[in-house]
């Protein structure tokens, strides 16, 4: 009798451990990366002070700050640059050793996601070996004969866990379209398989 009743009380801390625990998880996540962007970002502290002379913080402004100066921005760009003044830009970027690689892979990864050509929208699976060892990956290149591998194509791998990944060439035959989203690939890639095919 207490034993079925300690089993049954496992039991609801594992289910409840199940629901809670993602859900916990991911609202933290959120959480910390909106405070961590709006601590760093946030102008309160130099703009508004009290009585006595003290900064006072006011949360969210930092993120308010960043979505007014994004939306700013892109009105900027969209209305008022023209293609010329944005390919003079690009090149005196270009001139800056250090700063244009950081720029150009940050300016790439960023528009694979959420540009207009976005990059990881073609979820595939590459067989790596005769053991019939496969990974699941983003066709991002399918003309490589630039650098001397025709009939190569370049495939992203995301890691489990993690929004990291690696980059690999393999031979295009050894590549397979899947049948499902970009959007349940990488759930499927970086949740480790366990979720993305439901």
């Amino acid at each position: 009798m207490i034993k079925a009743g300690l089993r049954r009380i496992f039991n609801y801390f594992i289910k409840g451990t199940i629901v809670l625990l993602p859900l916990a998880g991911a609202a933290f996540l959120i959480y910390w990366l909106f405070s961590s962007l709006d601590a760093a970002l946030n102008l309160s502290t130099w703009m508004f002070m009290d009585e006595f002379g003290n900064p006072i913080y006011v949360p969210g402004l930092g993120i308010i700050s960043v979505l007014v100066i994004l939306i700013f921005v892109g009105f900027l760009i969209t209305n008022f640059v023209t293609e010329p003044i944005y390919n003079w830009f690009g090149k005196i970027i270009n001139k800056v050793p250090l700063f244009n690689t950081l720029y150009t892979s940050l300016k790439d990864f960023t528009e694979a996601f959420v540009g207009d050509a976005k990059k990881f929208n073609e979820p595939v699976m590459v067989e790596f070996n005769d053991t019939g060892l496969k990974r699941i990956g983003f066709l991002t290149q399918r003309d490589l004969s630039k650098i001397g591998l025709e009939g190569e194509v370049m495939v992203y791998f995301p890691y489990a866990y993690s929004f990291a990944g690696q980059v690999a060439i393999a031979k295009a035959e050894k590549v397979t379209r899947l049948n499902i989203s970009a959007t349940d690939a990488m759930k499927l890639v970086v949740s480790g398989g366990v979720s993305g095919l439901e």
